[in-house]
């Protein structure tokens, strides 16, 4: 079986690049701007042995990079989230239009995008996206990682392929992993004094509070900025001092799909490399495809 070669921009964490590893994809170089999840991948050698970047695709070439197969972007979506705050931040305006020159340039077989929906209001993104001379584009939106997991998420995925090829959207699963699976028992978790007063109604919005005994029980989406504010989304839990706390690291890094054999950090900031990572699942549905696409 051929393993076609995929390289990925915007890496975070490495989650879709674990997804796709998984389904046989073989990965040989990530990259990303932020140290501290290059400084993840790294420490997680035993999924990672290719290289790791930790630089600006704005100051790469292209040409400078290794050919692939594939070429996998999972750009900030910032700038195209309803509820994100833009202001004085870097909003990725101009990152896809950098994706955009690697694909233009080195005409991979393949090219993949993930992202969250509202990337399909901004016309001169889809644009660059889907007009490719050469390409036959297949595109996915919603997807929702409650297909596989106990979490929802709703992304857009975009493939992009040389010669034609029928892609379907992933089927919901008849058992899938749920809830009070991915509840530690001893859970270390923090319970700031913000997260009691917003459930006292200290605060414009109350937590969604989420109860794993539920037998459909889902999660709302994981963010990056639970690591700035717990009090957010709330977990029932009879042995927790107020009944309520917060999700643990490791229950977050479930909730996106991450065995437990992925190292995170236990600290407040590896919830936001887990909320900014591609659901590992859904990644792997994308790999399956790419497999499936390189051994027809």
């Amino acid at each position: 079986m051929y393993r076609p070669t995929a390289k990925g921009y915007f890496s975070g964490c490495g989650g879709m690049e674990l997804g796709m590893l998984l389904a046989g994809v073989n990965i040989v170089q990530s990259l990303d701007l932020d140290r501290e999840a290059t400084a993840c991948m790294e420490k997680n050698r035993h999924y990672f042995s290719h290289t790791v970047l930790t630089a600006d695709i704005k100051d790469k070439t292209v040409l400078e990079q290794p050919e692939t197969d594939i070429i996998v972007g999972t750009y900030p979506c910032t700038k195209y989230s309803p509820v994100a705050d833009i202001h004085g931040t870097r909003t990725g305006d101009d990152l896809f239009l950098h994706f955009f020159r690697h694909i233009a340039i080195e005409r991979p077989e393949m090219y993949i995008v993930e992202n969250v929906p509202g990337m399909k209001k901004f016309a001169v993104v889809m644009e660059a996206m889907t007009k490719l001379p050469g390409y036959y584009v297949h595109l996915f939106c919603p997807v929702d990682a409650a297909i596989w997991l106990p979490q929802s998420r709703k992304r857009l995925i975009l493939v992009g392929t040389r010669k034609p090829f029928s892609i379907t959207h992933p089927l919901p699963l008849q058992s899938r992993t749920r809830l009070k699976d991915i509840i530690e028992k001893d859970p270390v978790v923090e319970m700031p004094d913000y997260v009691l007063r917003r459930i006292n109604g200290k605060y414009r919005d109350l937590p969604i509070i989420v109860d794993a005994t539920e037998p459909d029980a889902v999660a709302p989406t994981c963010v990056a900025h639970y690591a700035k504010d717990l009090s957010t989304r709330l977990l029932k839990d009879n042995n927790a001092r107020y009944g309520l706390r917060p999700f643990s690291v490791r229950e977050y890094a479930r909730l996106q799909g991450f065995p437990d054999d992925f190292c995170f950090e236990d600290k407040r900031s590896a919830y936001r490399l887990i909320g900014n990572a591609v659901p590992v699942n859904m990644a792997k549905w994308v790999g399956n495809e790419a497999m499936r696409y390189f051994n027809r």
